[in-house]
């Protein structure tokens, strides 16, 4: 039909190819192609579309090669010979003219091709019409089309990345979400910065991509001639649409960012309550200029991640308030105690700024003695800190007083429930003589202690327990039952809080079996131990703070005198004679004296018995280890009177009267010293060498 030149030009696939005869102009014309000589007529309206005179037409289509450029005189002829050789009975499409004056023009065509009997096609008649307002009405609608959609591209980058903003807690975290390659690239940033106001400066947190750090930017004045510096003075946002307008506009910066091509940037200030907490900027290299609606979504991005920060920071302080209240309950120190090496870790939930109520503490006591707490208070929030905080020190000032196990733990939890909170922790108590090893153990609805040997081998140790503390005092069961073991030279003594064992949809039983098996293959060293189960806590996550306090027994490097042991027995407090029963029998065996166990248990016991019903006050039970040239084990009861035991034949019942005489018949030696306003009634027992 025309000369061939070009490949052919392609249109949008939404373009008919057909056209609407309401979009129609009135300039058409009409041409008769002969195929057998190749004559292609056309009359007067067709040559006024192709812009031709009559006298410059011959009627050889190749003429119209003056009009029609290569590219679509290609395309023209490819579709009208696929539609000769398909059998096709017409074909219709779109193309460009050069006119007379060098614009170009859109023609539609359309032609109808007739065959002989056999299908061979003769000849082609049809239309060729001016379309020009009609396709650049149809690219109108398919340009608007296309900014629809880049408008709702960019409002979907907006929610996406606010929807991720939502669940960002820390400011790291906001950074994290704003360089995220899935996040404002999509807008067409190629870098970023953001910048945090801070007095009367910006501090910037945020730049990409990595080497784009301009020197001297780390911190800059809100009065300084830089973009972010202007938008956080004016509360505006400021958009620089061509290299010129930035280096004209901050001279400072710009010969500093030449490098990254810079042709447009967007700084919108991050106010949050009326004031300027930050600013960020978004720099582009590929366009020049921002639409009205690329502005709106750039500062509804702005506001949205203004919101964010705001949360962050005020996460951020909550938390590191509810962290220093809780670290100032915590014992600051621990301790060193001879005998003993003690590991001491804590580990703050995942719950943000919510923070819980475990806690230790490890109290040092007289003779060589030390006292081990764990607890646990419930919930997790500064008033659960709080009510540890109290426990902490009540359940130290009641040990350092010399009470029993027993009887810390009873008073405390007394102490709990007068506190008129609704609030009750669990507890354990161990006390330990380092130089025997004899450890009593109290338990208020905590979790069991663990033993690890040293070989490795480690177990879990059942203690009877009783009621949380407050809980206890509630229901008036304060008898709390002790139990006794015995930590030989070199074993460890694990105290934890749940967290450490309980697991979502896990038995305690199988957490606490789990725990184990991993103590008995982790380091012997207290402390590497320690830290090896507070990465296991971190690696494992979980929504509940993790305490622990680990105490291995070692033998002392120089040779020490027998160990000591103190119970303090008030009038009609039955549970504390029988906590100090249970020590004198526990220090026995410890002792190796277990040959006189009946005549030491039975010695001690009337002793306290006769302190405590012929005097008014408390009596003070001790029992020692005495070295020299043969081994002793000595037993004081002292108490507040002055008056001293007197030895009396026993009554016409024989029932009382035979206690010193019972003294004298089964100890070696006895006697009585003054202690201040009362005295100690003591005696001695010869026990041999332990193997």
């Amino acid at each position: 039909m025309v000369d061939r030149g070009a490949s052919a030009l392609s249109l949008p696939d939404d373009w008919p190819a057909h056209p609407d005869p309401i979009l129609a102009l009135n300039r058409m014309g009409t041409f008769d192609w002969d195929l057998d000589n190749g004559v292609f007529h056309m009359d007067a309206q067709a040559h006024e579309v192709f812009d031709l005179r009559p006298d410059e037409y011959d009627g050889n289509p190749a003429t119209l090669a003056v009009r029609v450029p290569p590219p679509e005189g290609y395309r023209l002829d490819g579709l009208v010979s696929q539609a000769m050789k398909d059998g096709s009975e017409n074909y219709g499409t779109y193309f460009r003219i050069r006119c007379r004056d060098g614009t170009m023009r859109w023609t539609h065509t359309q032609g109808y091709i007739r065959r002989d009997e056999t299908g061979r096609p003769r000849r082609i008649v049809g239309i060729v019409r001016v379309a020009t307002e009609e396709l650049a009405e149809l690219e109108q609608r398919h340009q608007q089309a296309a900014d629809d959609e880049a408008r709702r591209q960019q409002t979907s980058v907006v929610q996406l990345t606010t929807a991720a903003l939502a669940h960002a807690r820390t400011i790291q975290d906001v950074i994290d979400v704003l360089k995220d390659t899935h996040g404002l690239t999509h807008l067409g940033a190629t870098s970023l910065v953001m910048g945090l106001v801070e007095a009367g400066r910006i501090r910037l947190v945020a730049e990409g991509p990595s080497g784009s750090f301009v020197p001297g930017t780390l911190v800059t004045r809100i009065d300084e001639q830089y973009p972010m510096s202007e938008v956080v003075r004016t509360l505006s946002p400021r958009f620089i649409e061509s290299p010129e307008e930035f280096a004209e506009s901050y001279p400072i910066l710009w010969p500093h960012i030449t490098d990254l091509h810079i042709t447009s940037a967007a700084y919108m200030p991050l106010i949050a309550q009326a004031r300027p907490i930050g600013a960020i900027g978004l720099l582009y290299n590929d366009r020049r200029g921002f639409t009205s609606d690329e502005r709106n979504v750039l500062v509804a991005l702005g506001s949205s991640i203004a919101q964010s920060l705001q949360r962050a920071m005020f996460y951020e302080q909550e938390k590191d308030l509810a962290s220093g209240l809780q670290q100032a309950m915590l014992p600051r120190t621990i301790p060193s105690v001879p005998g003993a090496d003690v590991a001491v870790r804590y580990r703050s939930a995942s719950l943000g700024r919510d923070i819980g109520g475990d806690w230790y503490d490890l109290i040092p006591l007289p003779g060589g003695r030390v006292g081990a707490v764990i607890g646990d208070v419930q919930g997790h929030d500064t008033h659960a800190a709080a009510v540890m905080g109290q426990l902490r020190i009540v359940l130290r000032a009641y040990a350092a007083e010399g009470h029993t196990p027993a009887t810390v733990m009873a008073r405390a939890s007394v102490f709990l429930h007068e506190l008129d909170t609704d609030r009750f922790a669990t507890c354990l108590y161990a006390e330990a003589d380092l130089s025997t090893g004899v450890v009593q153990v109290v338990r208020a609805g905590h979790i069991d202690p663990l033993v690890r040997e040293p070989g490795g081998v480690c177990r879990r140790v059942s203690v009877e327990g009783g009621l949380p503390l407050g809980l206890s005092a509630e229901f008036g069961q304060l008898e709390y039952p002790v139990g006794t073991i015995e930590l030989d030279s070199d074993h460890t003594l694990l105290l934890c809080t749940d967290g450490l064992v309980e697991q979502p949809g896990t038995d305690l039983d199988d957490g606490m079996q789990t725990l184990t098996a991993f103590i008995a293959t982790g380091p012997k060293d207290v402390r590497d131990l320690a830290d090896r189960l507070i990465d296991v806590a971190e690696e494992r996550g979980g929504d509940d703070d993790v305490a622990l306090l680990l105490l291995r027994r070692r033998v002392l490097d120089a040779p020490q005198p027998g160990g000591r042991l103190q119970q303090h027995v008030a009038p009609g407090d039955p549970e504390a004679l029988t906590a100090a029963r249970h020590m004198i029998r526990a220090a026995v065996r410890a002792w190796g004296a277990a040959d006189r166990a009946d005549e030491i248990e039975l010695v001690a016991d009337e002793l306290i018995t006769n302190a405590l019903m012929h005097t008014e006050g408390s009596a003070v039970v001790t029992l020692r280890v005495l070295a020299g040239s043969e081994r002793r084990l000595r037993v004081e009861v002292e108490d507040s009177s002055s008056a001293l035991p007197r030895r009396r034949e026993a009554g016409e019942s024989g029932v009382s009267g035979r206690g010193l005489l019972l003294v004298d018949l089964l100890t070696d030696v006895w006697g009585v010293e003054a202690r201040g306003g009362g005295k100690a009634v003591w005696c001695e027992f010869i026990v041999p060498e332990r193997p």
